[in-house]
């Protein structure tokens, strides 16, 4: 998810913030209408109800899409920085091997200069 994805995807989460806003708001004016003391206006409350289901049912789809966006959202699925690092280490195991065979190297060459000295000597 690139960041213009996810910009897009936080617009639409806000969206769905402000319909959840919306639907809380057409939810009170449905109650202060069955609460008016003349009685509630049938007209209004259908309008009330309609875009409230309509929003809903909005907030249901976006939340899906989104959800479903999310669960394919692999962050690190490109990231080289595990093999990288894998590398850097063998390279560090390869390099302390090196210098334990060069300091074997001069171990064997010490004892072939001392046993060199020692024919010479006898």
């Amino acid at each position: 998810m690139d960041s213009q994805s996810q910009n897009t995807s936080l617009q639409r989460l806000q969206n769905v913030e402000k319909r959840i806003v919306r639907v809380l708001e057409l939810a009170g004016g449905v109650m202060d209408e069955m609460a008016n003391p003349s009685g509630p206006r049938k007209e209004l409350i259908n309008n009330h109800c309609s875009e409230f289901m309509q929003l809903i049912k909005d907030i249901q789809v976006t939340l899906r899409e989104e959800i479903k966006s999310a669960c394919e959202y692999r962050p690190f699925e490109n990231c080289d920085y595990v093999p990288r690092i894998s590398n850097e280490i063998c390279c560090k195991k390869l390099e302390y091997v090196i210098s334990q065979f060069d300091d074997m190297k001069r171990t064997i060459e010490g004892y072939h200069a001392a046993a060199l000295d020692h024919m010479a000597l006898d």
